[in-house]
C-alpha cells in the first residue's frame, strides 16, 4: 500500500524500531568515584594513576598502590594457570570482563593462543550448556516469546544509544553467544 510521500505504508509499525528513541530516564553517564569503579567499560582498577584518581574522585576507593596493566596481566595469567578445569578459567575470565573490560581485552590480546580456547571453542560450548549454573550477570539483551508484542519496549530498555552491531538468533546453537544455555536457564 502506497503511503503519503511515495513510500510504502508501514501497517505493522515495524519502522518505529528505527526511530530516534529517548534515553531511558534512569540512564546516566559514568563520571567518577564509586560509580566509575563499577562500570566495566571505563574501570581501570589499580591502573588508575595518582592524577586520574584525584581527577575522578577515586582516592580512598582503591588501595593506594598503582599497578600497571602489564603487571596485572601477569598476575591474572598466573592465577588462571592454577585452575585445572577450563570452565573455571572461563568463569574467571567472564568475571574479569564484568569488572574491567580494558584489562580483560589486554589479557586476551596478549595471551590469545592460550586464552582463545577458554573464551571460545571448545570451552564456550560447556559454558553454554551450564549457563544456568555459572550465571553471574546478564550480558546483552534477551528477547523471548514472552515479549511478543513488547519487543520495542524491550529494545528501549537497552541503555546504550550508539549500537553498532545487533545479532539475533533463534536459540539453536550459536555457542559464542551463549544462547543455547540461556534457553535452558530461562525455560520453565
Amino acid at each position: 500500500v502506497a503511503a503519503a510521500g511515495g513510500g510504502v505504508e508501514d501497517k505493522y509499525g515495524e519502522d518505529r524500531a528505527t526511530e530516534e528513541l529517548p534515553v531511558t530516564p534512569w540512564a546516566f553517564s559514568v563520571a567518577s568515584g564509586y560509580t566509575l569503579l563499577r562500570d566495566p567499560h571505563h574501570n581501570k582498577g589499580l591502573a588508575f594513576t595518582e592524577r586520574e584518581r584525584d581527577a575522578h574522585y577515586l582516592r580512598g576507593l582503591l588501595p593506594p598502590g598503582v599497578v600497571s596493566q602489564d603487571l596485572q596481566v601477569k598476575k591474572i595469567m598466573h592465577n588462571l594457570r592454577q585452575y585445572k578445569v577450563p570452565l573455571q578459567r572461563y568463569v574467571a575470565m567472564m568475571d574479569l570482563q564484568e569488572r574491567n573490560e580494558r584489562l580483560f581485552y589486554k589479557l586476551l590480546i596478549d595471551n590469545v593462543e592460550e586464552l582463545l580456547p577458554v573464551v571460545y571453542t571448545p570451552t564456550v560450548g560447556e559454558a553454554c550448556q551450564k549457563y544456568g549454573s555459572i550465571f553471574r550477570r546478564p550480558q546483552g539483551l534477551y528477547v523471548s516469546l514472552r515479549d511478543k508484542g513488547k519487543v520495542i519496549d524491550v529494545l528501549r530498555n537497552w541503555p546504550e544509544r550508539n549500537i553498532q552491531v545487533i545479532v539475533v538468533t533463534d536459540g539453536e546453537r550459536i555457542l559464542g553467544l551463549g544462547d543455547l544455555g540461556c534457553q535452558v536457564c530461562l525455560s520453565n
